[in-house]
């Protein structure tokens, strides 16, 4: 005879209670714990990888009349006007030069003495570049670099998972806003200038808070892009009075290699301030030329500054075809 387990009802009732006893009590005390929301749930969730779900997707790029009206208003309520502005007893009255030479003279307000490899600070910044005056080294006010990137990311129609490369970015007058602006590493910059890579990344980024957004920087020259990787593409590819500076065949070469990162149709290129790498060939011959490369010219727009009576001239392009 085949021996097996008796279980008797009594008992096998008895077990069933119980299991749904604790399974009760457990199920009650997961629905009413305070634990953080998954991040499926969350209403202002961001997909991996940047979704049409993020709530950023529907950030305000440049003011509206209400903004600028905002301000006015005020600057009329509390009845202020513009002074002269001057050195004023009280307010640290110093001028960039008079501050850079207590930079030197005093090590700054307070510091450590001895070596730097006995410093405690993350990154011990130059004088030169704590009095900012970097910021003068353009020919037009620091400032102006928002409304360059107003006027681009609203005419590329940029979303916050936009790539964008920038051509000579420099210390990142203008680039500053659109790493803000951008999913991490979604900014790239070629520069060439040793002092305006130092600028960039030992005082404006840290200064503004954006080193955990990673833009992609790297120091080279002659239109050499293939360190961005040969996958990359871009929805903007721009850049602001450096092809004035450049040999037009080196331009036009730089342009060949350009076009196979830029995305197919919807990307734009621009360039600033004129176009005579190409109107110097003529006007067929330029279409030509661009026709060539895969480009189409989309013409000229002017750009008028929200804070200065200033405006910039834009030339556009698109890839036209795959």
């Amino acid at each position: 005879m085949q021996k097996g387990v008796f279980v008797s009802v009594p008992i096998l009732v008895l077990s069933l209670s119980f299991a749904a006893a604790v399974f009760f009590l457990l199920s009650s005390s997961l629905s009413s714990c305070s634990c953080p929301p998954s991040v499926s749930s969350s209403p202002n969730a961001v997909a991996v990888g940047g979704s049409v779900s993020d709530v950023r997707l529907q950030e305000k790029i440049s003011p509206t009349r209400d903004d600028v009206e905002w301000v006015r208003d005020l600057i009329r309520s509390n009845g202020l006007h513009m002074q002269k502005n001057e050195l004023r007893k009280g307010i640290n009255p110093r001028t960039r030069e008079q501050q850079l030479a207590d930079l030197k003279q005093y090590k700054g307000i307070s510091h450590y003495e001895g070596e730097e490899a006995n410093n405690h600070t993350a990154l011990p910044c130059p004088g030169e570049l704590l009095v900012e005056q970097h910021h003068s080294n353009y020919g037009e006010p620091w400032a102006g670099g928002r409304d360059v990137f107003e006027f681009l990311a609203e005419s590329s129609n940029l979303k916050p998972n936009s790539r964008v490369l920038e051509i000579g970015c420099g210390t990142l007058r203008v680039g500053l806003h659109f790493i803000r602006y951008l999913n991490p590493s979604h900014f790239h910059c070629l520069e060439k200038d040793e002092l305006s890579l130092m600028a960039a990344l030992r005082y404006e980024l840290p200064s503004q808070g954006l080193l955990h957004k990673r833009p992609f920087i790297l120091r080279g020259e002659d239109m050499e892009f293939s360190k961005f990787g040969s996958d990359t593409t871009y929805d903007l590819i721009y850049a602001s009075a450096v092809f004035l500076h450049m040999p037009d065949k080196l331009v036009w070469a730089g342009l060949e290699r350009l076009v196979e990162k830029l995305k197919p149709y919807d990307g734009r290129i621009f360039v600033s301030h004129n176009v005579k790498f190409c109107s110097r060939l003529g006007g067929d011959e330029c279409a030509k030329r661009l026709a060539s490369l895969g480009l189409e010219y989309l013409g000229k727009q002017t750009h008028d500054s929200l804070l200065f009576n200033h405006y910039e001239i834009w030339f556009g392009f698109r890839r036209f075809k795959i």
